[in-house]
């Protein structure tokens, strides 16, 4: 009786569920911490190597549209970088405190290319002049629309609204940040899938399945992933491109897949500083400001998710909302800075990076703090940075396809602290979650086809608004869960406790839980001066 009662008793003990986790087990460095100077320094080369996809990618895109050529872009992603340097370092000092990246967002994309395709540029015959009359407009309507996110941050308004902020709420936001960015994975992959395949396949088995095998240097694998296949592929890459494997292939697929066709080294200066107003004096369009306000609230809802998804693969305590809400406050800052510099976009928390935390295991601050080093220094020296920033972009969706699901893990993972038996909760997350995806998907389908949106009135500022609004996946998500759940049977006695706010209430106020200060505090003792409520 005694045996089969131990025996009952282990059963019953094997299948308890596993406990729940205000801190993310597993990381090798949080925060605070940071692995040697050498490691440290590859880690931060690393975060820059991955954010220089996106850099290149927003470049791409708008530069063309109004009138530049390989010069000119070249000078926007130097200037993207170098501002990117400026801003990571202010997050990680001063706003959150969270081992993020700052850059360029693709929220701005939609007043970007409006503003760039404007007839009022059409008299410009010289195409320099026009994309410098462009990026002076896109610079006045940054520096405008930078405002809404520093008073939503400084003034503390950001800080009401992350109060009402729950587990189950948080989960549609942060997962889809990260799934939002379905298309820029395996469909731009596929541009050329002899290399961008290799390297998703190579950058999954150096991370997953080799470090299991290796016993005293599983981290080399876990932690350098990232530049070993991009190492290997881009070699491969370069193989291809000489042996004259694209010679006869389309034009599309030359510029996706060869290594030689991106004209950025030769355009791009040996030395240049980039400096404020660099284009010429900002220009000013209503219009156009209230275009760049939508991208900027767009902007601002996806970066909470990716903080929050730092914040776990950091292994940290949840972001009490004043941290958040001065977090805010200074990507209105980068904002600003870049509508000052003329990058053409607003800033935003790099959701790649965040994702690159969780694959190697890393969060520190230190090695993200490194990687604006490295920002600002091949920003300047031009030529060096072109090099780098000529990898093909296959290469870096194959990284995103892992990189954005980690992202996407992270907010599933706030799930632990929710009652997946409630009702309640299926309905907030299956809605919020369904609606997140198929109302972007209905506004980016109607724009292919019709080449404008749903929303088609004379105004055409409104209609880029609602554009930008509702075909962010996070930010609709986000929006309809944060509805249910402050709505939703808002009284019953099991809500709390259903939608995990009872977990997180004891991080509203930045002094209750003693961890707030090891992971949030201001450097330099300057909390004194503007302390955390």
């Amino acid at each position: 009786m005694v045996a089969g009662g131990a025996g009952g008793a282990q059963k019953v003990d094997e299948f308890q569920p596993h406990p729940i986790r205000e801190q993310l087990p597993g990381i090798d460095f949080c925060i605070s911490s940071s692995p040697t100077w050498p490691e440290v320094i590859l880690l931060g080369f690393q975060h820059y190597l991955l954010m220089l996809g996106t850099t290149v990618a927003i470049s791409t895109i708008i530069v063309p549209l109004m009138g530049g050529g390989n010069v000119e872009k070249a000078e926007v992603i130097n200037t993207l970088l170098f501002v990117a340097g400026i801003n990571t370092l202010l997050q990680t000092w001063f706003g959150t405190r969270l081992p993020v990246v700052i850059g360029g967002s693709y929220a701005f994309i939609i007043p970007a290319i409006s503003i760039a395709l404007s007839r009022r540029f059409n008299f410009y015959i010289d195409p320099h002049q026009r994309f410098k009359e462009s990026m002076k407009a896109l610079q006045g309507a940054l520096i405008v629309a930078s405002f809404l996110p520093m008073i939503v941050g400084f003034l503390g308004f950001w800080r009401i609204v992350a109060r009402f902020l729950s587990p189950l709420s948080a989960v549609p936001l942060v997962t889809l940040t990260g799934l939002g960015l379905f298309a820029l994975g395996f469909p731009q992959l596929a541009n050329c899938v002899e290399i961008g395949l290799p390297e998703l396949i190579i950058v999954v088995i150096l991370s997953q399945y080799i470090p299991p095998l290796m016993q005293g240097r599983r981290a080399i694998f876990d932690r350098f992933a990232v530049i070993f296949s991009i190492a290997i592929v881009w070699a491969y890459a370069e193989i291809l491109t000489a042996a004259g494997a694209y010679k006869n292939r389309p034009p599309s697929t030359q510029f996706s897949c060869r290594t030689d066709r991106s004209g950025l080294i030769r355009a791009a200066s040996w030395i240049k500083v980039p400096y404020p107003f660099q284009w010429g004096r900002p220009s000013f369009d209503a219009g156009d400001i209230f275009s760049m306000m939508a991208s900027a609230l767009v902007a601002l809802i996806e970066s909470t998710g990716t903080f929050i998804a730092a914040a776990r693969y950091g292994s940290a305590t949840h972001i009490p909302p004043s941290v958040l809400s001065r977090g805010v406050g200074w990507l209105g800052v980068g904002t600003l800075l870049d509508g000052l510099f003329g990058t053409g976009v607003g800033s935003t928390a790099s959701v790649e990076n965040a994702g690159l935390l969780g694959l190697t295991r890393v969060g520190s601050r230190r090695a993200v703090q490194i990687s604006a080093g490295f920002m600002l220094f091949f920003s300047v020296l031009g030529k060096f940075g072109a090099v780098l920033a000529s990898v093909p972009l296959p290469i870096m969706a194959a990284l995103y396809c892992v990189l954005f699901a980690y992202v996407a893990s992270a907010g599933l993972g706030l799930l632990q602290f929710c009652n997946l038996n409630s009702f309640r909760s299926k309905f907030v997350l299956g809605f919020s979650l369904f609606l997140g995806l198929s109302v972007p998907q209905y506004f980016n389908e109607y724009h292919f086809i019709s080449g404008h949106g749903p929303v088609h009135t004379k105004a055409r500022w409104f209609n880029n608004i609602m554009q930008v609004i509702f075909s962010s996946p996070a930010t609709v998500a986000a929006v309809v869960a944060f509805f249910l759940d402050t709505t939703l049977m808002r009284n019953h006695s099991s809500t709390r406790r259903d939608s995990g706010r009872h977990w997180w209430e004891k991080f509203w106020s930045f002094n209750v839980d003693t961890r707030s200060e090891e992971f949030y505090s201001l450097p330099w003792n300057l909390s004194r001066f503007f302390p955390s409520f």
